[in-house]
């Protein structure tokens, strides 16, 4: 997955601060890099894969709200994913 791509989307879909956008896009690498999505769902993660889930979250949430609640989701249904979440204090 292209972080720099997927920064740009990110910006497109839901504004927010560079910074921001970054932590999401690393903690994004590091899941596709993991694995875990192919082995647990079948697929690669993609950029547009990324955007389309956090887009499911709700339309109140901050970028980073969105990330955790999708892997949040991820964790709830299969475990292991709570090590991808971005703490909002720190970006």
């Amino acid at each position: 997955m292209d972080r720099d791509e997927l920064e740009r989307e990110l910006e497109v879909a839901f504004g927010d601060d560079q910074q921001t956008r970054r932590a999401i896009s690393r903690q994004a690498r590091d899941l596709a890099d993991s694995g875990r999505i192919q082995a647990d769902f079948d697929y690669q993660l993609t950029v547009d894969a990324v955007v389309d889930h956090l887009s499911d979250a709700p339309d109140d949430h901050t970028l980073v709200e969105r990330w955790n609640w999708w892997v949040g989701s991820l964790d709830l249904s299969e475990g292991g994913y709570q090590r991808f979440h971005v703490r909002p204090d720190i970006v």
